[in-house]
């Protein structure tokens, strides 16, 4: 029989995955409970902290790359614990915010923090896991990230049905500790090496070579294939902000349905994530998979689209169904993405990688807010169709980007005379 929790069996991959949960605990409260405090309790326009998010997010990005190589020369298990040290008193300075430029003034340097410990996070991810065990370990921290997140949400509904200045104290204060108490479950993991001082493997083809000219911005293959994979994780965005949208404006289900259209999601990545994982440890599967994953996506888009001239029971069904089909892709692509992400990196530059493939799906998901919402919203049915186009050509692209990404590979450094393979 399968295991039924998440969570993975005693060692360094459990340790991380409570820090993870503890963390999304924390995350839960904010998502959840953030914007509100922001309007309600400090006074701010729903306008400005829109606004201003948006700038902090896309300042935070440019930060994934530099921690992202930093990471590579450091242990990215220490350096992650200082960083969500440092998220920690970011996020108590929330308590200080009475303006929007001091919301912006706290904003920036929380998403700087954020960018870059995503990058961090995902070289420490795939030091504890190792070239075999990285994919399954991404996958197996996205599911305990999905329970962390819910737990987060519904202790958050508690401050929000009690909506005092106190009540929202208690969740910034919490959101602050989450990542404090995760630092120090961090810190129980043993030092990782830095992956810039990372000997040769025997036998790899391509592992001990030369680290490329310019680091991953000027690693051109790389970025069309990361930039496939951007494309792709707008799926986040249609998820979390149009089908939200479209469920209570053109499908007319009533606001409750939202709630459990997301809580589909969420308990089919518990259960499916690190399954639907498998096989995406070396590039061209990943690729393959990630052709996969679009054709997926697409094939949800015309059940979305249906559910605008459906009657309102109908379309509630067709909503849970095509989230289901939605979620398949999801899963499918985040494991083929990383897959991609860690197996094209050089080894001595796996942090630095992930961070470039972090900023791509990063603005590809900023850019993607507002574009998606005026193709699906404002173009009803035909928009999800152009949607599901543009999903599966871009899959259907991958392939031929890995195969050129992969035979541009830095070739092996020669070995000297007389030293044994």
């Amino acid at each position: 029989m399968g295991r039924v929790s998440p969570l993975p069996p005693p060692g360094p991959l459990r340790t991380l995955a409570y820090a993870t949960l503890v963390n999304t605990v924390g995350a839960g409260l904010w998502l959840a409970g953030g914007a509100l405090y922001l309007t309600r309790d400090v006074g701010l326009s729903a306008t400005s902290v829109g606004a201003g998010l948006t700038v902090a997010g896309l300042v935070g990005l440019t930060a994934s790359v530099p921690l992202g190589a930093l990471a590579d020369r450091w242990d990215p298990r220490t350096l992650r614990a200082v960083l969500q040290v440092g998220q920690a008193v970011a996020a108590l300075a929330y308590l200080l915010v009475g303006s929007f430029p001091a919301f912006l003034a706290v904003a920036v340097p929380e998403a700087l923090l954020a960018a870059g410990n995503l990058a961090v996070r995902a070289a420490l991810v795939g030091a504890v896991g190792g070239p075999d065990g990285r994919v399954h370990a991404f996958a197996t921290l996205r599911a305990v990230a999905n329970l962390g997140i819910s737990v987060g949400t519904a202790l958050a509904g508690i401050a929000l049905a009690v909506d005092t200045h106190r009540a929202y104290q208690v969740l910034v204060v919490g959101n602050a500790a989450s990542y404090l108490l995760s630092a120090a479950l961090l810190l129980r993991l043993p030092p990782q090496p830095a992956a810039d001082g990372a000997r040769p493997t025997p036998g790899a083809l391509w592992r001990g070579g030369p680290r490329r000219r310019g680091g991953p911005l000027r690693d051109g293959w790389f970025l069309a294939v990361s930039g496939a994979s951007a494309v792709l994780s707008t799926h986040v965005t249609v998820l979390v902000l149009v089908v939200p949208l479209w469920t209570v404006k053109r499908a007319g289900a009533p606001p409750p349905v939202v709630s459990a259209v997301l809580l589909a999601n969420t308990v089919l990545t518990v259960l499916l994530a690190v399954r639907l994982s498998r096989g995406a440890e070396r590039a061209a599967p990943a690729a393959r998979k990630l052709r996969r994953a679009g054709l997926v996506l697409a094939a949800a888009t015309p059940l979305y689209a249906v559910t605008g001239v459906l009657p309102v029971l109908p379309a509630v069904v067709l909503l849970l169904v095509a989230t289901a089909v939605w979620t398949v892709g999801d899963l499918w692509h985040g494991a083929a993405g990383a897959g991609l992400a860690y197996d094209l990196a050089p080894p001595r530059a796996i942090g630095a990688y992930q961070g470039a493939d972090g900023l791509l799906a990063g603005s590809a998901q900023a850019l993607g807010r507002g574009l998606l919402t005026l193709l699906v919203l404002g173009g009803g049915p035909a928009g999800w169709l152009v949607l599901g186009g543009i999903f599966a050509a871009v899959g259907l692209t991958a392939p031929a980007l890995t195969r050129r990404a992969v035979a541009n590979r830095p070739a092996p450094q020669a070995r000297p005379a007389g030293v044994p393979g």
